[in-house]
């Protein structure tokens, strides 16, 4: 691909180092060129020739850099990302994607002014256990969808090191944690909803923050969706189950992109981001005759670099992100609300 996107990352802490240069180094229609680091230079023993700023305001303000990651704490995200977009740049944002709708809507429209693009990072669109139950739906096996359970959990009982997680500043907490994740595979899936309701807990001790969120989303013909997210969870219980008229489909979370990035895999490994075996969700449907089937349904090769495919076509070629404003939108409705 002639014409690479030059590129520069506003930090080069875990997700910078798994979630974006592995990326922008493999997909070759990108040019990663600088990334910031305040006080502890490390980009350059992994990509020499990275330009290492010491502040955000020397990074947007390079000419070259024609794409600005925005993967900084969450409170951040909203003021690095209208200064990037000011500045001439076009903008790709982590999770969440600001802390407010207003926060959105004005990045959407600074965009729409000038003529550049303002981009939500939702990389778990290309994991292999949420492709697997998009492969299920679209396969229509299950008939008419009743009712669909989304689960993140995770165990960690004691307060984290992270005090823009654990402490009381916006965007903080696992609802803005784990939620546009879980919010944006349903509405991906199954539309936006007609109306919602959540609730919110703190179960651990001396928490600060929310440890706990259900969600419980109303579809039209009585379809119910119901997202938890759970940080005292010893044992992860599934992550997806799809209940229909004439079946269901269990599967559980696996993290494998990460787990192999985190080992030192390269995107462009032939192995990446391929479940181990015993990883297979289980479709089960009823047959004609009332017999009782269950199907293995075998992992497919995921990659986030798709996602990378994604934002150069948008920015290069005009093409329609995969993921909608509105979209957006209503997962910020849900974590401020």
């Amino acid at each position: 691909m002639p014409n690479p996107i030059k590129t520069g990352i506003l930090s080069y802490g875990m997700s910078g180092k798994l979630f974006q240069a592995p990326f922008l180094s493999a997909h070759n229609g990108f040019q990663l060129i600088a990334a910031v680091e305040r006080s502890v230079k490390k980009i350059h023993t992994d990509y020499p020739n990275v330009i290492s700023y010491p502040t955000i305001d020397e990074l947007i303000a390079d000419p070259n850099i024609e794409l600005v990651v925005v993967n900084t704490p969450s409170y951040t995200h909203y003021d690095y990302a209208l200064k990037a977009l000011q500045a001439g740049k076009h903008v790709l944002i982590e999770k969440p994607f600001t802390v407010t709708v207003a926060q959105a809507e004005t990045l959407f429209k600074e965009a729409q002014d000038r003529g550049v693009h303002v981009l939500p990072y939702q990389n778990r669109r290309f994991d292999s256990d949420y492709l697997s139950v998009k492969e299920v739906l679209d396969s229509c096996k299950l008939g008419r969808i009743v009712e669909a359970y989304f689960r993140y959990d995770r165990y960690q009982y004691t307060i984290g090191p992270k005090a823009f997680k654990e402490t009381p500043v916006p965007g903080s907490g696992l609802l803005y944690d784990l939620g546009p994740h879980t919010l944006d595979a349903v509405f991906s899936l199954f539309g936006l909803p007609l109306h919602w309701e959540k609730s919110i807990g703190r179960i651990r001790p001396h928490t600060q923050v929310d440890d706990y969120t259900h969600i419980h989303l109303w579809y039209p013909n009585d379809m119910h969706i119901f997202v938890t997210l759970n940080m005292t969870m010893v044992e992860p219980l599934p992550g997806f189950i799809v209940n229909g008229t004439e079946g269901n489909y269990v599967k559980y979370r696996v993290d494998t992109q990460q787990q192999q990035l985190q080992k030192g895999m390269h995107p462009s490994d032939s192995l990446y981001g391929i479940e181990e075996p015993g990883k297979e969700g289980i479709l089960t449907t009823i047959n004609k005759d009332g017999t009782i089937q269950h199907t293995k349904i075998a992992p497919v090769q995921s990659s986030y670099i798709k996602l990378f495919q994604a934002v150069y076509d948008t920015i290069r070629s005009g093409s329609p992100y995969f993921i909608t404003n509105e979209q957006v939108l209503k997962q910020l409705e849900i974590l401020e609300g």
